[in-house]
């Protein structure tokens, strides 16, 4: 049994069933057990993480804290690798109720935060900002961590809310994003680490991001910040801001610039797109496949990277992708950026191509993953009479791919590595 669960409804035929193989061994890739077994390790307290060692012997208490969306998987092994050694820990995804035997689990929420959110997030910095300099806290750090882990400096949650809501739907890309997010909250943008110093922190970084740039993922709550109030004023600006948020003067804060804070914290990145991208480069060669990794970071409007992407495609080649598009949302229906970016490409997607685009954690909102296309999407829009045009008009991708059944259906996975992008060209 793989991760799609529709796998059967969508594969067609042998074209679109080699692209589901190349989407189930990327997520085969990522999940938890394989990051951690080739590269996490505790032997004789010597615990080695790639080339880095430490001495858990040298700590009087080892504490655990996970966030974002894939962090509960990692946790759990985390808590079964360190046994005895882990006093206590605390961990916030959105999947169902995980059962620990130290960790404290809460679901939280995403896209959106909510009480739970910040009930936890509070929770967890009133049991971890007493430690001292003897105590070791393992973080893992998880996409999605900047909405389920929050801490806001003077905001209420409507106000948190306004602010995510019109971040989500003005275009902004995730780094423009998080710059806002990081001013407005205690533990962003390094605020984690000085609520955390003197203690020694070593922080396992599961990126989302494209180009992982380690102080946008999550938004960066123990990395130095290094944007400023004057860029958060030029973001308002470019995306017409400052009515949607309805912001008070005070509300931003600098991020903390002490180095202090940031001596004891090793930053660690333990899985990207890279490793899924290597997964299907590794399956497309062996099937006798000319391929083409364009790029790990790809960024663009949703609405017209699919066309670049299939138009980038040359006959006979695989083209992969990770990144993260964006999309300004107009409409009032349902879907997500993967959603649309196939539903956009639509009219390009001629002969034998196959175009896909999920979200590598599973939810690309409204219970899909993303949306698989090709010339079978085309004779059922036939068949069905199905017009796109009004879909698009809405920003209502979810429903038409509910009514061709090419939505691809995961669940909430363990990991979330951004977005994967597939062209297959026969």
């Amino acid at each position: 049994m793989g991760y799609i669960k529709n796998y059967d409804q969508l594969a067609t035929n042998d074209n679109r069933k080699f692209v589901l193989d190349l989407i189930e061994a990327a997520y085969t890739a990522i999940q938890p057990p394989h990051v951690f077994e080739n590269n996490f390790s505790i032997e004789n307290d010597i615990l080695k993480i790639f080339n880095q060692t430490f001495d858990l012997s040298k700590f009087e208490r080892i504490f655990l804290l996970g966030f974002g969306k894939g962090s509960a998987g990692n946790c759990k092994l985390l808590e079964g690798k360190l046994g005895d050694r882990l006093i206590d820990g605390y961990d916030i995804d959105v999947v169902e109720d995980e059962h620990f035997q130290k960790v404290h689990y809460t679901k939280g929420t995403h896209p959106l935060p909510s009480e739970e959110n910040i009930a936890f997030t509070r929770h967890a910095i009133e049991h971890l900002e007493h430690i001292t300099k003897n105590d070791l806290v393992l973080i893992v750090t998880c996409g999605g961590g900047s909405v389920l882990f929050e801490a806001p400096n003077k905001l209420n949650l409507e106000q948190i809310t306004a602010v995510n809501q019109a971040l989500l739907k003005s275009g902004a890309d995730i780094t423009e994003m998080n710059a806002i997010r990081k001013h407005l909250s205690r533990v962003k943008g390094g605020g984690l680490a000085k609520i955390l110093y003197p203690a020694t922190v070593i922080n396992l970084i599961f990126s989302d991001v494209p180009g992982n740039d380690l102080s946008v993922i999550a938004s960066g709550p123990l990395v130095k910040d290094h944007s400023t109030m004057d860029d958060v004023k030029k973001i308002i600006a470019k995306y017409s801001l400052d009515r949607s948020m309805n912001l008070p003067a005070d509300a931003f804060s600098e991020t903390p610039a002490d180095p202090k804070y940031y001596e004891n914290v090793h930053n660690i990145l333990m899985l990207s797109n890279h490793t899924a991208l290597d997964a299907m480069e590794k399956l497309a060669k062996e099937k006798g496949h000319e391929v083409h990794v364009m790029s790990d970071q790809l960024q663009g409007d949703a609405r017209t990277l699919g066309e670049k992407l299939i138009k980038e495609t040359a006959s006979g080649q695989i083209l992969l992708a990770g990144g993260e598009s964006t999309i300004k949302v107009t409409g009032k229906g349902k879907g997500g950026r993967n959603q649309a970016l196939v539903l956009y490409a639509l009219p390009f997607i001629t002969d034998e191509t196959v175009l896909a685009s999920v979200g590598s954690d599973g939810w690309d909102f409204y219970e899909l993953a993303g949306a698989l296309a090709d010339k079978d999407t085309h004779k059922k829009m036939e068949e069905m009479h199905l017009d796109a045009a009004p879909f698009l008009t809405d920003d209502n991708s979810y429903e038409f791919w509910t009514k061709t059944g090419d939505g691809i259906n995961t669940g909430h996975l363990d990991s979330n590595v951004s977005d994967l992008y597939i062209v297959f060209k026969p």
